[in-house]
């Protein structure tokens, strides 16, 4: 994954990869993503049931092995399908996957994305159960666990809570993927993590385990996920065509909360806020600003962040799009026309 930034750090097997301003940190990690959606929320169980939880989630995630690099990887469907992270894969076409209990099998890389950082690989074994996934996005605060294989140490178990949601990798806004919102997390996550599951504890994956903040910068566990509904959707584009297409509308988003609304004078609490606007993107030209709140894409009601990234999964690029928005107390309407975001 390509990062403009002189401080983000690609969990790089073996290694940390400070990625400077114009420069590419490619990181040797895997990650895998799971299937099921539930959208019911479970009670957070005792901390006592948390190493059933754990060993019923563990024979889905793999550790991936491409060339020297190491990294992680969850089985996401029946058929030995793995979602890892592209950083792990990188040029290789064929890997090994090492399962929980040892055992290790080929595994062929079955289509990648370098922007999204996804990849899909298909193990020469057919009987690795999926992961449940939950794709709803969780709430700041909500209790999670990180899977994979850090420095090599495999099958390996962190824990944290959610620091939050609607996160961007700092210097990433340029780069066509600032609408895929991460979930930020304490969890510790280390070079080999890369790719591996961020799960609740009820043991479904929310996430996908992409990158994190160095020490160097001053951070202190500040970690980061692709959210789950958004690493299936990645999914199911690759194993279609091998290639993904989405809409680059040049705006980042966070949830609106009721005390942003007053301060802004808005009418509603429901929608999204506007947190930022690539001066050169589509959006910016419709006219819309930071401090904007958008309550409606294509004709859905926005109502949460959820909503507005579900919205945008239906719009294809250089296909104008409607939009109506707060400004103040003042309802708007504008047509934005997304460019395809380079995949």
């Amino acid at each position: 994954m390509t990062v403009r930034s002189r401080w983000v750090a690609l969990l790089a097997g073996g290694a940390m990869l400070i990625a400077t301003a114009g420069c590419t940190a490619a990181d040797d990690e895997g990650a895998a993503a799971a299937p099921t959606a539930a959208s019911s929320a479970a009670p957070a169980p005792a901390a006592a049931d948390l190493p059933q939880i754990v060993a019923r989630l563990q024979p889905s995630v793999v550790t991936v092995r491409a060339g020297q690099g190491l990294g992680s990887g969850v089985v996401f469907r029946e058929g030995g399908l793995i979602l890892t992270n592209e950083h792990v894969v990188g040029e290789e076409e064929n890997v090994e996957v090492a399962l929980a209990d040892g055992t290790r099998v080929p595994a062929r890389v079955v289509a990648a994305d370098a922007v999204t950082d996804l990849a899909v690989l298909r193990a020469e074994r057919a009987d690795l159960p999926p992961a449940p996934f939950h794709t709803e996005l969780p709430p700041p605060g909500e209790p999670v666990l990180a899977l994979g294989s850090p420095l090599g140490f495999l099958n390996s178990v962190t824990a944290g809570i959610v620091s939050g949601v609607g996160r961007e990798i700092p210097g990433s806004a340029g780069q066509g993927n600032a609408l895929v919102d991460l979930i930020q997390t304490d969890a510790a996550i280390s070079p080999g993590n890369s790719g591996g599951a961020l799960a609740d504890y009820s043991g479904r994956v929310i996430g996908i385990n992409d990158a994190y903040l160095p020490p160097q910068t001053g951070a202190v566990s500040i970690g980061f996920a692709i959210p789950a509904a958004t690493a299936l959707d990645i999914a199911d584009d690759l194993l279609d065509d091998g290639r993904v297409t989405q809409p680059y509308l040049g705006v980042a988003v966070a949830r609106l909360t009721p005390q942003i609304a007053r301060s802004l004078n808005a009418p509603t609490d429901r929608g999204v806020l506007v947190r930022d606007v690539d001066g050169n993107g589509p959006s910016a030209a419709a006219g819309l600003r930071p401090g904007d709140i958008v309550t409606q894409v294509a004709g859905e009601r926005i109502d949460t962040l959820e909503a507005f990234i579900g919205a945008l999964r239906s719009v294809e690029p250089g296909q104008p799009v409607s939009m109506t928005y707060l400004r103040g107390g003042d309802t708007r309407q504008i047509r934005v026309t997304p460019t395809a975001a380079t995949r």
